[in-house]
C-alpha cells in the first residue's frame, strides 16, 4: 500500500467507525515493561485517526504509551496519575497547522485589528479610522512613531473599496500609519508612510507590486500591492521589541484553538534564529515548523538549507515561494479575467505573477532536487500552472517518489490541474475556509461558476489525491473548528452555499488538519493521531464532531490542549469537578 493509499484508506475506515463503539482494539503497549501512566483518558468518543476506537488511551512524560480496553489501559494507573472521564467530549490528535505565519500573528498582537466581524468591529472606513485614532490616544504614541493596523478588508466594509491615504491623514499627518489588507497582499498608507517608504508620482511601479494612483495622476493614492506593499510591511515589523515574548504567546494562542503544532510558512531568517533561541532556553509550549522564503536567503543559506530534527519543539522544515497575490485582493494571477477587475483596471486583467517563470525555476530545482521539502503560494490556475510546470522540469530526469511539493491554498485548481497534481505526487493545501469569509465576494468578482469550484476537495477525493486544509493566520484566526465547518458546509456569509459538490465529510475534514497535515509535513511516523508510541499532542473537545449537527461544528469549544504530554491551554469550563476526575492539574496554564 502506497503511502497516498494509506492517507485515504484512513479516511474511509474512521467515517465507517464513526458510529460504531461497541467493539474496540486490544491494548497497545509501548514495551512489556511495567509503564506507569501520567494521564489517562476514557471514554467513548475517542477518535484516534488510526482506524481504531479504543476506550481509553494512557500518556507517559512526551509519548502515547497505550490504547485499548478501559480496564486494561487503568492498569496503568498510580495514585499520580490523572484521570479524564471524557462522558459526552471527544478527544481527537492535536490539530496541525497545514499553513500559517506564527511570527506575522506574534506580531499583530499588540497592534490595532481593523477587522471585519466577526473577527474584528470596523462595518465603515469611520469605524477604521475611529479604531486608529483610540490606538493612538491610548498608547499615546510620539509623533514619528509608526502606526499599524490590521485585517482590513474593503469587501467587507461599506463603502466596498480600501481606504485612501487621505482617510487616514485624517486620523492622524504626525505619524506613518499602516493598514495591513486582510490578505497581507495590500496594504493601504497615509502620506507619512508614503513619504518615509519614498513612494511619489516619480516613483515606478516595483516587480511583482502596484502603487496604485489617483484617477488621472501619477499621484500615489496609498493603495500598495504585493511587493509595493511588502516592502513598506516587512520594514516596519521585522524587528519588534519583546519578540521571543509575542512568539510564545502566539504559540499560546494556537493551542487555544486545539494545535499543537503551527506553521511558519514565509519565516525569515532572523525570526528563525529569534525562536532557535528561544527553544534552546526553554522548549516552545506547542512544536514550530518554519519554512523560510527562499528568495530572502544569502547565496550561502540557500546553499545549506534543510529540513531539520526538532530541537525544543522548534525545526526548519523546509523552503516557501509565493507564486502570486490573493483572490479576494484580485491580485492572485488567473487564466481568464476577474468579473469585476480592480478600479481603472482593464476588462482583461486577470492579476499577475510576483516573479517570472525563469527566477522560480532557478529557485525550486535545486532544493526538490536535494529532497526540500517546498511550499509553493499558488492561488490562481495560471500561478498553479506555473507551479506545477516547474516542479515537471525539476523532476524531470530524476527519482524523487516522494517529494510532497505542496501547492499552498490552490483556491482556482482546475479537474486537468488536479490530474497534473497527481502524477507528479504534489499535495494541495486548501485555504478552504475561503466559501465563508469571502464566498460572496468571490461570485461577485469571479463569477458563479468559478466561485462554486474554489478549493474543490471532493474532486481531489474522488482522484485520491492527498490534501490538506488550512487558516492561513493571521489571514484569519487559526480556528480549526470553523475550518473544519468551513470545509464541510462550504457556507458563505450570507447563507448560501457555494459548491454544494465539493463539500468534504467531518471525517475527511478531521483528517486533512491532523494526520493529513503531518503527512504534508513528512511528520505522520510521530503525529497525527492517537497511536502508542506516537508523540502526546490530544485536544478534548467539548463535544464530538461526529455525531452532531455538522452545521454546529464551528460552536464546538476547545476545552483542553495537551502538547507532548503536556497541558498548554485549559479552559476555565474544563476546571469545574463535575466536567472531570482531574487529580494532577486544577486550573489554566
Amino acid at each position: 500500500m502506497t503511502l497516498i493509499e494509506k492517507f485515504l484508506g484512513i479516511i474511509a475506515v474512521g467515517s465507517l467507525l464513526a458510529g460504531c463503539s461497541s467493539e474496540h482494539r486490544a491494548p497497545q503497549s509501548a514495551s512489556s515493561i511495567a509503564v506507569t501512566a501520567d494521564m489517562i483518558v476514557t471514554g467513548d468518543n475517542i477518535i484516534t485517526m488510526d482506524g481504531s476506537t479504543p476506550e481509553a488511551v494512557a500518556v507517559a512524560g512526551e509519548k502515547i504509551i497505550a490504547t485499548g480496553s478501559r480496564a486494561d489501559v487503568m492498569s496503568m494507573q498510580s495514585e499520580k496519575t490523572r484521570i479524564v472521564e471524557l462522558g459526552d467530549r471527544a478527544l481527537l490528535p492535536g490539530f496541525i497547522d497545514a499553513h500559517g505565519h506564527i511570527s506575522l500573528q506574534a506580531r499583530f498582537i499588540d497592534m490595532q485589528n481593523v477587522s471585519s466581524p466577526p473577527v474584528g468591529e470596523a462595518k465603515t472606513i469611520a469605524d477604521v479610522q475611529r479604531l486608529l485614532r483610540d490606538y493612538i490616544a491610548r498608547n499615546n504614541f510620539p509623533a514619528g512613531t509608526p502606526v499599524i493596523g490590521y485585517g482590513y478588508d474593503e469587501s467587507l466594509l461599506a463603502e466596498n473599496r480600501h481606504p485612501v491615504r487621505q482617510e487616514l491623514d485624517a486620523v492622524s499627518t504626525n505619524h506613518p500609519i499602516v493598514l495591513l489588507h486582510v490578505s497581507l497582499h495590500l496594504a493601504s498608507v497615509n502620506s507619512a508612510a508614503l513619504a518615509i517608504s519614498g513612494y511619489d508620482e516619480k516613483t515606478p511601479d516595483l516587480s511583482g507590486g502596484v502603487i496604485r494612483r489617483e484617477t488621472g495622476t501619477q499621484i500615489p493614492n496609498g493603495v500598495l500591492e504585493e511587493t509595493a506593499a511588502q516592502r513598506i510591511m516587512f520594514g516596519l515589523i521585522a524587528n519588534p521589541p519583546g519578540l521571543e515574548d509575542k512568539m510564545r504567546r502566539a504559540m499560546l494562542h494556537y493551542a487555544s484553538y486545539g494545535y499543537t503544532t503551527a506553521q511558519d510558512g514565509a519565516a525569515t531568517m532572523e525570526d528563525v534564529a529569534v525562536m532557535r533561541e528561544a527553544a534552546a532556553k526553554e522548549p516552545l509550549p506547542i512544536d514550530v515548523m518554519a519554512y523560510p522564503l527562499v528568495l530572502r536567503l544569502t547565496p550561502e543559506q540557500k546553499k545549506t538549507i534543510k529540513a531539520e530534527p526538532y530541537v525544543g519543539g522548534f525545526r526548519i522544515a523546509g523552503l516557501k515561494h509565493v507564486l502570486d497575490g490573493s483572490i479576494q485582493g484580485k491580485t492572485g494571477f488567473l487564466g481568464h479575467p476577474y468579473v469585476e477587475p480592480p478600479k481603472d483596471g482593464r476588462a482583461d486583467y486577470r492579476g499577475y505573477p510576483m516573479i517570472s517563470a525563469k527566477l522560480f525555476q532557478e529557485n525550486l530545482t535545486p532544493y526538490i532536487r536535494r529532497a526540500v521539502p517546498m511550499l509553493v503560494h499558488s492561488n490562481g490556475d495560471a500561478a498553479i500552472d506555473m507551479m506545477l510546470d516547474g516542479l515537471e522540469k525539476a523532476l524531470d530526469g530524476i527519482e524523487i517518489k516522494d517529494h510532497r511539493a505542496v501547492i499552498i491554498h490552490a483556491q482556482m485548481m482546475r479537474e486537468d490541474q488536479l490530474d497534473r497534481t497527481k502524477k507528479l505526487g504534489a499535495i494541495p493545501s486548501y485555504f478552504s475556509a475561503h466559501p465563508f469569509y469571502w464566498g460572496d465576494w468571490h461570485r461577485k468578482i469571479l463569477g458563479e461558476e468559478r466561485a462554486s469550484r474554489i478549493s474543490p476537495i471532493r474532486s481531489t477525493i474522488n482522484k485520491g489525491i492527498a490534501f490538506t486544509i488550512h487558516n492561513d493566520a493571521p489571514v484569519v484566526p487559526p480556528d480549526a473548528m470553523r475550518l473544519i465547518w468551513a470545509t464541510v458546509n462550504r457556507e458563505t456569509r450570507s447563507g448560501h452555499v457555494l459548491g454544494t459538490d465539493q463539500k468534504a465529510t467531518v471525517m475527511e475534514a478531521l483528517y486533512a488538519t491532523t494526520m493529513g497535515a503531518a503527512f504534508q509535513a513528512f511528520e505522520e511516523n510521530s503525529k497525527g493521531s492517537i497511536t502508542v508510541g506516537k508523540q502526546a499532542d490530544l485536544v478534548i473537545l467539548e463535544k464530538n464532531p461526529l455525531t452532531i449537527d455538522p452545521g454546529a461544528i464551528d460552536d464546538i469549544k476547545i476545552l483542553e490542549t495537551i502538547s507532548r504530554g503536556r497541558s498548554v491551554y485549559k479552559s476555565a469550563e474544563f476546571d469545574a469537578p463535575a466536567l472531570m476526575n482531574d487529580t494532577s492539574i486544577g486550573g489554566k496554564d
